[in-house]
């Protein structure tokens, strides 16, 4: 057991640390802009990334099926666990769509990704890619309802999904594999090439969110909410998400890949959101920097449970 935990550290672990630390050091001693980088990742690396997935992936029926019916189960339950909390608790409204932010989505994309692919290989990240790009989507949506009910717009959030890049990548990808319509060599071998670049770049910016995130001052207001969500992420997040994954009677490769990226930690996302509709950001970002170095540690535990 404990020979495994450390293969998993220096194997999986190790390799994701080395781009975090560099952003951490870059942030921190060179003061980069990450705002640049962030689109970057957004319309360029991240499309790019789905489109090759997608085209290569071994996907099945099923595997959408239980991806998708997965999604919407495990969402409506942290769902009604952050709200029930939060009523529990008599926690102010914002309060609690800090909390349902938190308890809701995790940092499926910068980190899950890189952290699939080296955990489980390629076939891995394959069945967890229907899954990554329903959190994109769910984020987008469900996201933006839960940071601002009062000022939630369907259309809207509808709009702010095709804004985005990876759904025209999704698209392509299904229109492409639907019709059996290969790519040529060099273009194929393009794309590959920019899809390799996605992981090491996403991971130097978390590294540099991090320090954004540190530099943030937290009130003395947030520390009960602050640690309610860290029970419900820590805690309460991996044993709904086994619930869900034994209910759907989901096994093999996809079982594992789905509670890893469950147990993952904050979206970095949900604080973006947080503070565009003032849902308790301190709340959020104080959970994102702290879920995040937290997971260094229990993430390889995790691993070695589900393998």
């Amino acid at each position: 057991m404990i020979q495994d935990i450390i293969t998993t550290i220096l194997d999986v672990i190790v390799p994701l640390s080395l781009p975090v630390i560099a952003g951490i050091l870059l942030r921190k001693y060179r003061q980069i802009e990450i705002g640049s980088l962030l689109t970057l990742v957004l319309y360029y690396l991240t499309p790019v990334l789905i489109f090759d997935t997608l085209m290569k992936a071994k996907i099945t029926y099923e595997n959408v099926y239980l991806s998708l019916a997965y999604s919407l189960l495990n969402l409506a339950l942290l769902w009604g666990v952050a709200v029930g909390v939060g009523r529990l608790f008599n926690m102010p409204s914002r309060d609690v769509a800090g909390l349902t932010l938190v308890s809701s989505f995790t940092n499926n994309v910068n980190y899950g990704i890189p952290l699939v692919l080296l955990a489980f290989g390629q076939f891995g990240l394959d069945q967890a890619s229907v899954y990554i790009i329903l959190q994109i989507i769910i984020m987008n949506t469900f996201g933006i309802y839960f940071a601002a009910r009062s000022h939630f717009n369907f259309k809207n959030a509808v709009k702010s999904v095709f804004s985005l890049p990876a759904i025209y990548a999704t698209i392509l990808a299904v229109l492409f594999r639907g019709l059996h319509i290969p790519l040529p060599g060099g273009l194929d071998t393009g794309i590959s090439m920019i899809a390799d670049a996605y992981s090491p770049i996403v991971l130097a910016i978390l590294g540099m969110q991090m320090v954004r995130v540190g530099m943030r001052r937290n009130g003395e207001k947030t520390e009960a909410a602050f640690w309610t969500g860290m029970a419900i992420r820590m805690f309460a997040a991996p044993l709904l998400s086994l619930f869900s994954l034994v209910i759907l009677g989901i096994d093999g490769v996809l079982f594992s890949a789905l509670f890893v990226l469950s147990c993952m930690p904050v979206a970095v996302n949900a604080g973006i959101l947080a503070e565009k509709f003032n849902a308790s950001p301190k709340l959020v970002t104080k959970c994102i920097l702290w879920t995040t170095v937290l997971s260094f540690i229990y993430l390889p535990l995790i691993i070695v449970f589900v393998t």
